[in-house]
C-alpha cells in the first residue's frame, strides 16, 4: 500500500499549492520513490473543459484525452507521474457518481448523504489512482482554502481516510501566507494561525506547515509558528518567492523538506539527486546567455493562466537554447493592419495559440500574414494553425473572405470545418477530439528536423479541421503537408516553403513539454527566432 500525502492551502488562494504538489513529487523521485499526483478541485463542473479561460485559466489534457486543471500541467511537468482521468477529480464527478449509483438503487434504499456517501466516494477515488499499480507515494492537492463551505466534504474524507488506513500511512501538509507588513516592517504568523485553527477544527491537525512569504522567515516566527500551531520548529518550512519556480525543489531540499516527510511517513533514506535539475535546467534558467522577444497573440492574454503551458513550453525551448525569453503578450483584439509593423517592430517570433470563439480572430489572422510576408518565424497551434490556413487562402489562392465555418457557417469557402465525427454531438463537455493521437511526418521538412523521426503522438483539443476540398489548390500555392494522421486523413501540421520557419499543428504540442526535455517544435521554433535576432 502506498504513503499519503494531502496538501491543504488556507489564508488565500492562488498561494501555489500546484507547484507545491509538484515539487514534493520531484524531491521524492529525485531519491527514487515511484510518486503519483491527483487534485481534488471543489466546483460542481464535471471537468473545467467547458470553463471560460477568464474563470479556470487553461484547460490542460492529458495522454488519455481527460480535460483536467492546470495543476496537472505543472505535476507533468515536474514528475514523470503517468496522470489520466483518475488523477484530476471534482466536486461534479463525485456527486455525478452517487447520484447514478442512488438511481440504479445500489444504495438499497438508504437516505443518500454527504456522510457517508459523498465522502465514501471520494475516499474510493484516493485508492483508485493507485489501484493495480506500484506507487510508493500519492500526493494529493485539495482545491481552494480551508473553510470554504464546497471543499468540506473533501477535508472531511481526508481525515476519514488517515482513521482508515493508520497515522503511519498519511501526512497533512498546510501551505499558508505568512504577510509581510511594509509599515510594521513585519512577517505576520496570525493569519496562519488562524487557517490551522480552522483546520483542526474540522479535525486535521497538520504535520508540516510551509510558508509562503517574500522575504526570509525568522527563527522567532518559526518558533510562534510552532508553539501557537502545535506543530515542530523542523515541520515549519519556508517557501519563499523564487525567480524561477523550478528552483522550489531546491529550496524545499534546503528547508530539509524531503527528510520530514521520510521521517513522518517511515519511508527509507534515499540519495537526493538533483545536480542535473540545477545544473541543466535552474541554473540556465537564471544565467543564460541569450536573449529573444517573443510574441504570443491571444484574447485571453491579460490572464497569466490562460496560456500557461504555452508560456512554460516556451521557457522551456529557452533553456534548451541557453537563452531568456521576453514574452510580449499581445491582444489579438488590438492588432489591424495600421498597427502590426510598431508592434512587431522588436519582435523575433510570433506564436498564435489554441482558442475558440470568432472575438480577436481577425487580429490573429493578421499577425500570422505579417509573419509570412517578412519572413518572421511562426508557430501555430490548434486555432493558431487554422487561422494560418485562413490567411493562406485568402491572401495567397485569393479566396475572398474565406472561413472557418465556426465562426462563418455561410461562408462560400470554408476551408476549415467541423469534424465529420462532431457533426451529431450535442453535448459540449468532453466530446470534443481529445487526447493523443497519431502523426506521420514528411521527411525533409522541418517538424521531421525537429523530432528527428516518422511517428509521433501528440494530445488534440478541437472540433474543427483542414477541410481537404482545398488541400491541392493550396498545395500549388506552396503550402506543405508535412504531418498527417493517416487513419482518418486528417493534417496536423502545416508548413510553407520558401519561409524559415513558419511550421501550424492541429495539435497542443505544449503540453509534452517539460523543462529538462524541452518540445522539439518549440526548441526550433525559438531556435529560429536567436537566428533572426543575431542576423538583425
Amino acid at each position: 500500500m502506498p504513503k499519503y500525502i494531502f496538501i491543504t492551502g488556507g489564508v488565500v488562494s492562488s498561494l501555489g499549492k500546484g507547484i507545491a504538489s509538484s515539487s514534493i513529487g520531484k524531491l521524492l523521485e529525485s531519491e527514487g520513490l515511484r510518486v503519483t499526483i491527483m487534485k481534488f478541485d471543489p466546483y460542481l463542473n464535471v471537468d473545467p473543459g467547458t470553463m471560460n479561460p477568464w474563470q479556470h485559466g487553461e484547460v490542460y489534457v492529458t495522454e488519455d484525452g481527460t480535460e483536467t486543471d492546470l495543476d496537472l500541467g505543472h505535476y507533468e511537468r515536474f514528475t514523470k507521474a503517468p496522470l489520466g482521468d483518475n488523477n484530476s477529480v471534482t466536486s461534479g464527478k463525485i456527486y455525478n457518481s452517487v447520484i447514478e449509483k442512488e438511481r440504479r438503487g445500489e444504495y438499497l434504499g438508504a437516505t443518500v448523504q454527504v456522510i457517508p456517501h459523498i465522502t465514501d466516494e471520494i475516499k474510493r477515488r484516493i485508492k483508485e489512482v493507485s489501484r493495480g499499480k506500484s506507487f510508493d507515494v500519492v500526493i494529493c492537492e485539495i482545491g481552494g482554502t480551508v473553510g470554504d463551505i464546497e471543499g468540506l466534504p473533501f477535508v472531511e474524507a481526508i481525515r476519514q481516510f488517515r482513521q482508515d488506513i493508520g497515522k503511519n500511512n498519511v501526512i497533512f501538509i498546510h501551505l499558508t501566507l505568512i504577510p509581510y507588513l511594509k509599515s510594521a516592517q513585519e512577517l505576520k504568523t496570525k493569519p496562519t494561525q488562524h487557517s490551522v485553527n480552522k483546520l483542526r477544527e474540522i479535525g486535521i491537525q497538520p504535520d508540516i506547515i510551509l510558508c509562503r512569504c517574500e522575504k526570509k522567515l525568522p527563527l522567532k516566527a518559526k518558533e510562534k509558528i510552532s508553539l501557537f500551531c502545535n506543530v515542530e520548529k523542523e515541520a515549519v518550512v519556508e517557501a519563499p518567492d523564487v525567480k524561477c519556480i523550478y528552483e522550489v525543489p531546491l529550496v524545499y531540499k534546503k528547508g530539509g523538506l524531503d527528510r520530514i516527510i521520510r521521517q513522518k511517513l517511515s519511508l527509507k533514506e534515499g540519495k537526493t539527486d538533483l545536480k542535473d535539475w540545477k545544473r541543466k535546467v535552474v541554473d540556465v534558467a537564471l544565467h543564460p546567455k541569450k536573449k529573444v522577444k517573443i510574441a504570443v497573440i491571444g484574447k485571453y492574454i491579460q490572464l497569466q493562466d490562460a496560456y500557461k503551458s504555452i508560456y512554460e513550453a516556451l521557457r522551456h525551448a529557452g533553456i534548451a537554447n541557453d537563452c531568456e525569453i521576453d514574452i510580449k503578450k499581445i491582444d489579438s483584439q488590438k492588432l489591424n493592419k495600421l498597427t502590426l509593423k510598431k508592434i512587431f517592430n522588436d519582435v523575433k517570433g510570433i506564436l498564435v495559440p489554441g482558442g475558440f470563439g470568432v472575438r480577436g480572430i481577425e487580429g490573429k489572422i493578421n499577425a500570422i500574414r505579417y509573419a509570412r510576408e517578412n519572413n518572421i518565424p511562426f508557430f501555430g497551434i490548434c486555432l493558431g494553425m487554422q487561422c494560418a490556413v485562413i490567411d493562406f487562402a485568402r491572401n495567397v489562392c485569393k479566396l475572398e473572405k474565406a472561413n472557418s465555418t465556426e465562426f462563418n457557417n455561410k461562408t462560400k469557402y470554408p476551408v476549415i470545418s467541423l469534424l465529420d465525427e462532431q457533426k451529431k454531438v450535442k453535448s459540449v463537455g468532453g466530446t470534443m477530439r481529445l487526447g493523443a493521437y497519431s502523426c506521420q511526418l514528411k521527411k525533409g521538412t522541418l517538424s521531421y528536423k525537429a523530432y528527428n523521426k516518422k511517428n509521433i503522438y501528440e494530445r488534440h483539443r478541437h472540433r474543427y479541421e483542414f477541410n481537404n476540398k482545398y488541400l491541392k489548390l493550396m498545395q500549388s500555392k506552396g503550402l506543405r503537408i508535412t504531418g498527417l494522421h493517416k487513419a482518418k486523413n486528417l493534417i496536423e501540421i502545416i508548413e510553407l516553403k520558401n519561409h524559415p520557419w513558419f511550421v501550424a499543428s492541429q495539435f497542443h504540442p505544449e503540453f509534452k513539454s517539460k523543462p529538462d526535455k524541452a518540445h522539439p517544435l518549440f526548441v526550433n521554433f525559438v531556435k529560429a527566432a536567436i537566428k533572426l535576432n543575431e542576423k538583425k
